[in-house]
């Protein structure tokens, strides 16, 4: 049954450009209509050049809270009047609520949709390695995820030496990097065995680049049966990068769950209630299998 949307319907959405890929509204929709509530989620093309237009538009529309993508995380922080402790640490924010008719708030709920998945394991995270490929933003939440969770260390590796020289630097004194070391990609056989967790934050083997891997076999031939291998990206389902760590024997996450989760704590903040998880994750894996 479709909702009907009136006068009365409050806005919630996610701001990108482009923003029309977003799975988003996809699984926040289905949570709204399974708790039946007068509220929709709109996909909000937002153009560089428009984002501060936008957000004084948006608290004058009364929207209630909204996501952000591409290219807007960094961007939009100097708009935001309160940022929380993590959004701040990690540059980024990708969700945002108003807590006045003029004052917003944000936070970063991808640190929570990283780490919950991993909290399903019982593990003393304080003895363990976590290396995490790539140095880009999506590795920031990764390395405050890690920091959270308390490993022992959090190995950050990448090709371009100026880049993961100005990664670790943009931490500054942040707790959340204090066991955090950067290396370059030739050193991954040295660090691959080490590692309990390897986390893929890069773009190889998203579709349609179905089969690429940030590792070659030989490279992940040096993991750990007993270790996780965690890709960010969740098209494919799996990915080589995952499909070589099972053939290992090495336990597999993918993207999809962090999507979820992240959307989950989002959602709980808007409307102030636990979020359907299982309808959210049920909703997307409708879609995809469509695909």
């Amino acid at each position: 049954m479709s909702q009907i949307i009136t006068g009365k319907t409050k806005l919630l959405g996610v701001i990108g450009h482009p923003v029309e890929h977003s799975l988003s509204p996809i699984m926040h929709n289905a949570a709204i209509a399974h708790l039946g509530l007068d509220y929709v989620y709109l996909p909000l093309p937002v153009h560089p050049d428009n984002l501060q237009a936008a957000i004084s538009g948006f608290a004058a529309i009364d929207l209630v809270g909204f996501n952000i993508t591409i290219p807007h995380k960094q961007a939009i922080t100097p708009l935001i009047t309160e940022i929380s402790a993590t959004a701040k640490a990690i540059g980024a924010i990708n969700t945002v609520w108003r807590t006045s008719s003029s004052i917003w708030a944000g936070t970063n709920t991808d640190v929570e949709g990283f780490i919950t998945p991993l909290q399903t394991y019982a593990q003393n995270w304080s003895e363990k390695t976590a290396l995490v490929l790539g140095n880009g933003g999506a590795a920031r939440a990764v390395v405050a995820g890690c920091a959270q969770l308390g490993f022992k260390e959090t190995y950050v590796v990448g090709r371009n030496p100026t880049k993961l020289a100005e990664f670790i630097a943009s931490w500054g004194n942040s707790a959340l990097a204090t066991q955090l070391l950067v290396r370059s990609w030739d050193k991954l056989p040295l660090l691959i065995p080490q590692a309990k967790v390897i986390i893929n934050t890069t773009p190889i083997g998203m579709y349609p680049n179905v089969r690429e891997s940030p590792l070659s076999d030989e490279e992940m031939g040096l993991l750990a049966a007993d270790a996780i291998a965690y890709d960010l990206i969740y098209t494919p389902s799996p990915t080589k990068f995952l499909q070589q760590a099972q053939a290992k024997g090495a336990t597999a996450i993918d993207g999809l769950e962090m999507l979820v989760q992240q959307g989950a704590a989002a959602l709980k903040i808007w409307l102030q209630q636990p979020a359907p998880i299982d309808v959210m994750r049920q909703a997307l894996q409708n879609y995809l299998s469509k695909g």
